[in-house]
């Protein structure tokens, strides 16, 4: 399809992860300010269920199926830090406040930077209504406090671009 991203990356060169970012809004709906979630994390991977099905028919004809993907990411190793809009919010609806209601209608952005334009028009999915949770908060004696999450992609998934401005700010349009 001629509309559709490509890898704007070096032919055979592998794609650096820090390309694959997600984005947490901390803003409003209508006026999002994204900010980045996986600082201090080394290792983070989108996890794709899509609750496939096989069965043998009387025949012994093999029939597959599959589901839409239920989309969750883990962040082990987030170390708390002051100044972090993304974790200053899921620390206080998770630790402080305990609010299920605003960690399951939170909004999510994955911005794939290799696909597309780089910093101009990126591949992104939106996710309205996500939920993130921390899944612990606390950590090893000396060290510094860490609160492991879990996000589960949700809501109605809208695909577009996403720019990064020479600031930082990133920018989502929907495609139409």
């Amino acid at each position: 399809m001629p509309n559709d991203p490509t890898f704007n990356t070096p032919e055979g060169q592998t794609i650096p992860r820090e390309q694959l970012i997600l984005f947490l809004n901390t803003g409003t709906k209508t006026d999002p300010t994204w900010s980045a979630v996986g600082k201090h994390v080394e290792e983070s991977s989108a996890e794709y269920d899509w609750s496939e099905n096989t069965s043998q028919d009387i025949l012994g004809d093999t029939h597959s199926t599959m589901k839409k993907p239920v989309v969750t990411q883990s962040f082990d190793g987030v170390k708390l830090s002051q100044g972090d809009a993304a974790y200053e919010m899921l620390w206080t609806e998770g630790i402080k406040n305990q609010n299920p209601q605003a960690l399951t209608n939170l909004d999510l952005l994955v911005v794939h930077l290799y696909a597309g334009t780089a910093n101009t028009a990126a591949f992104a999915e939106r996710y309205p209504q996500s939920m993130v949770r921390p899944t612990s908060i606390g950590g090893e004696g000396g060290g510094s406090i860490e609160m492991p999450l879990e996000a589960t992609f949700g809501g109605t998934r809208s695909t577009g671009t996403a720019s990064r401005g020479t600031d930082g700010t990133i920018t989502f349009t929907a495609a139409a």
